[in-house]
């Protein structure tokens, strides 16, 4: 079943490229055409490309592993903050540091310097710092919340990026081309997408189109997370199957004991009455 419809990605507005002086000639291929000096993105392509990128996330996302979503353009963070949040996904919505991938060793000194400052709020060691001590803390608390709260949780380089917006993300973009992550992209009429491994072309500037189009890989994510906590239960009945069928073998083997048992109880009765036959025979033969 297909995640969304042409009629969708028209009513959202995801065919409106830019002027066509700034287009870029590498998007060609995913030009319609022109109108009133606008260029318009062919959305039976979008279609194609939505749906092969929703595809190969919901394998990542399947696998156990995590997606970046780098949005810090006014009109996209806090639809993809809002979507990150609901999957449990990381995102930046702020400001990408430069080396956020590539110095990523870094990086998770400042997320673990931010869990130290909550740590002293929590046993007691906050209140007993100075007011100026405890201002400069709350301060560096704010700003690193700010800028890192949204990977606060990624422990490991993310499987793959979700970027909206290629022009104005191209740090993220050329970090992850260093550590050959995948990258996945909403690409407007102005970008590049040869860098791109699942470009998406659609208007990377209307709420709606980035709305819809988010809304779409996080639909995916959703598949993905469903199908491996399944694959998950699955394994755990199988394995509590063996562990019982397991425990249940020696106690079916024991009833078999008992008969063996009672067969020598048997033959040695059975001697001891031959035993006792042939002695009063043996008497008379004396006599």
């Amino acid at each position: 079943m297909a995640r969304t419809t042409y009629q969708d990605l028209l009513d959202a507005g995801v065919h409106f490229g830019h002027l066509t002086r700034k287009w870029d000639p590498k998007m060609s291929q995913y030009i319609f055409m022109e109108r009133n000096g606008i260029h318009i993105i062919d959305l039976n392509k979008t279609l194609t490309k939505v749906e092969e990128a929703a595809a190969a996330i919901k394998q990542i996302v399947k696998s156990g592993r995590k997606v970046l979503f780098v949005a810090t353009k006014k009109q996209a963070k806090d639809i993809v903050a809002e979507y990150a949040k609901g999957v449990n996904m990381p995102f930046i919505t702020e400001r990408w540091l430069g080396g956020m991938l590539t110095n990523f060793a870094t990086v998770r000194k400042s997320i673990k310097k931010m869990s130290n400052i909550d740590k002293l709020t929590k046993d007691g060691t906050y209140s007993n710092l100075s007011k100026k001590e405890r201002l400069m803390i709350q301060r560096e608390r704010i700003k690193l919340e700010t800028l890192l709260g949204g990977i606060s949780d990624l422990n490991r380089l993310p499987a793959a990026l979700f970027l909206i917006d290629v022009k104005k993300e191209h740090i993220a973009v050329s970090e992850a081309l260093k550590l050959n992550i995948p990258t996945f992209a909403m690409v407007d009429t102005n970008s590049d997408p040869s860098n791109i491994d699942f470009p998406i072309p659609a208007n990377d500037d209307a709420t709606k189109s980035i709305s819809l189009i988010t809304g779409i890989i996080i639909q995916a994510i959703v598949e993905g997370l469903d199908e491996r906590k399944r694959e998950k239960e699955d394994e755990a009945e199988k394995e509590a199957a063996v562990a019982k069928a397991k425990a249940d073998a020696p106690e079916a083997a024991i009833p078999d004991r008992a008969p063996a048992e009672g067969g020598k109880r048997a033959r040695k009765v059975a001697v001891e009455a031959d035993a006792a036959t042939e002695e009063p025979t043996a008497e008379k033969s004396e006599e």
